[in-house]
């Protein structure tokens, strides 16, 4: 189906515009889809935060000795190395989300990667 262009430049085909659309709706996909189920790793102080590729926290590991539970000074440290730990996981997840989704963003006429906020994969 061939129509003329608007925007000037011969004729504007709408057939392989919406083929391309719907191949770059697929690769969008599957590099979410990737990225879900990629596992990244962020560290602070004896903790170890466990994130998927669109920043789901999935475990948080503890050094073992390296906190006394009955110190509550201790225990409120914990809970800062915990989120300190998140958001360096969190930050390696969205490097790895910006480098995987980035060239498609490009194809998309986009100067930055769609974020994959609130992706959730089929029965995830």
């Amino acid at each position: 189906m061939t129509e003329q262009n608007p925007f000037g430049g011969g004729a504007l085909d709408l057939g392989a515009m919406l083929e391309q659309a719907q191949q770059l709706q697929s690769q969008m996909m599957a590099a979410q889809e990737e990225l879900a189920r990629t596992l990244v790793e962020g560290t602070a102080g004896g903790v170890t935060a466990t994130v998927t590729g669109v920043g789901d926290l999935t475990a948080v590991a503890i050094a073992p000795g390296a906190f006394d539970g009955s110190d509550p000074e201790s225990l409120a440290d914990l809970g800062d190395l915990v989120v300190a730990a998140y958001r360096d996981a969190k930050a390696k997840a969205d490097t790895a989300a910006a480098a995987a989704l980035g060239p498609l963003a490009g194809a998309l006429g986009g100067t930055e990667p769609p974020a994959p906020l609130g992706f959730r994969p089929a029965g995830g």
